[in-house]
């Protein structure tokens, strides 16, 4: 593809009147069509973009544009009703329910942006893996890679594909566990989860209620902003670039580098080396509550799994779990095991470990640690071995996982590249609700962490 993929590039030549919607929206298709990866979505929602790409050109034309990201083209991960479309969630037991009668309030903010929706992206079935492995439609293929096949991550493993390779500027995607995040490290590009709760819900086939938290994948920073305001129903962005000597950067001695490959370590430090230089305060301590997290469910067993396994106990009990990926039922199973008192306990020592990490941070302060400890492993050894599959897998969601559980915003950039010249990302991190602060300061750093700057 020879247009400019970030959405920032697009709105430029949109706006200006040089690339009609219609044309991109066709040059979309196209590229989708072309891509060797069938794998990436699993429906193109072709009439509906027809359509909406029609009525940006005739508002465009009007001089009646609704803002930066009219006529632009978005995917979404098959979490997220579409009216028209069947939300599947990655499963085959659910393709034979109705189609959605209207979209998700997130996705019509989007719409209501201009934006054109193109069409569903593949994902682990019911979100539940961080690898982006689905042995029903298939498992998208990491485009950074040039050695072998490897994971595009998860769970929203086409919205990081279909970014990465160009195919479309943006996908929103959701995080339980790092699910936005991992495959935005994975693949080099942008992965933004807001905090819990900032965006609307309804419609948005869940995972953990208690975790679950939506999140834009683009290629730059100012574009997950950009994508930001549309998904809770504003005009035009309002963050602003931070002041870089006024932030200091707290780098965890807990936990997030614990058997992470050197290369990722490697990549992480030039990037603090270079924010340093730039005038970010770095701070290096422990933080007990990273260690505490991983000591609860040992003892409890872990949220996720148990909220998951009440979603789906009824259809574990059923014939629809022969038709479920195995790891995924033996994974949601291991939250029968877990008691009312433990799930009490869960959410007690939750509130404390939130408070405490907050306390804990200035007002000044951002967390920073490499967003995965490692790149993106081969497909085919997880596919042949279980126990590599699961071992993989809790070690891929450790570090993104510690945010959810804490109620943190984050977001993963690309900070260089580890063994055989994979992608490593750079997670920043907040607490809660303060998203703004985050973003202002991620947009200020983005071309310093990524040495571009």
């Amino acid at each position: 593809m020879t247009r400019p993929t970030t959405l920032a590039g697009l709105s430029v030549l949109v706006q200006d009147g040089k690339l009609d919607p219609t044309d991109l929206v066709d040059q979309t298709y196209a590229a989708i069509d072309a891509h060797g990866d069938h794998a990436v979505f699993t429906e193109r929602t072709r009439d509906r973009a027809r359509r909406d790409a029609e009525a940006a050109a005739r508002r465009l034309r009007a001089g009646r544009s609704l803002g930066l990201l009219d006529g632009l083209p978005v995917a979404w991960k098959d979490l997220f009703d579409m009216a028209g479309s069947v939300t599947t969630a990655g499963s085959t037991v659910l393709k034979s329910n109705a189609a959605a009668t209207v979209d998700a309030p997130v996705v019509a903010s989007v719409a209501a942006a201009g934006m054109v929706s193109v069409g569903r992206t593949n994902m682990s079935e019911f979100a539940f893996s961080g690898l982006g492995i689905n042995p029903h439609y298939g498992t998208p293929k990491n485009p950074a890679a040039t050695d072998v096949e490897r994971i595009p991550g998860g769970s929203s493993s086409g919205a990081g594909a279909a970014v990465a390779a160009g195919l479309v500027p943006a996908a929103i995607g959701t995080d339980t566990g790092g699910s936005v995040r991992i495959p935005a490290a994975f693949t080099g590009i942008v992965g933004y989860k807001a905090t819990r709760g900032r965006y609307a819900m309804k419609g948005v086939f869940p995972l953990a209620e208690s975790l679950d938290s939506l999140g834009p994948l683009a290629n730059t920073v100012q574009d997950a902003v950009w994508l930001d305001a549309a998904m809770h129903g504003l005009t035009a962005p309002t963050v602003r670039r931070a002041d870089l000597s006024g932030i200091t950067l707290v780098i965890p001695e807990t936990v997030v580098f614990d058997d992470a490959e050197a290369e990722v370590v490697e990549a992480f430090e030039d990037a603090v080396k270079r924010l340093e230089k730039a005038g970010v305060r770095i701070s290096r301590r422990a933080f007990p509550s990273f260690s505490a997290i991983f000591e609860l469910m040992a003892r409890h067993g872990a949220l996720v799994t148990a909220e998951a396994y009440a979603l789906h106990r009824e259809r574990l009990s059923g014939p629809d779990a022969g038709a479920i990926d195995p790891r995924v039922v033996v994974r949601t199973r291991l939250g029968e095991k877990i008691t009312m008192p433990d799930y009490i306990a869960l959410l007690d020592a939750r509130d404390q470990l939130i408070h405490e990490t907050v306390e804990s941070l200035r007002p000044n302060e951002l967390i920073a640690h490499p967003t995965l400890p490692h790149v993106a492993p081969p497909i085919a050894p997880l596919l042949q071995d279980d126990e590599l599959f699961f071992k993989t897998n809790a070690k891929t969601l450790r570090n993104t996982s510690i945010g959810n559980f804490l109620d943190f915003c984050a977001v993963s950039i690309p900070c260089g590249t580890g063994a055989a010249e994979m992608p490593v990302g750079f997670q920043l991190a907040a607490p809660h609700h303060q998203d703004d602060r985050l973003l202002s300061a991620a947009l200020s750093a983005e071309a310093i962490i990524r040495g571009e700057a």
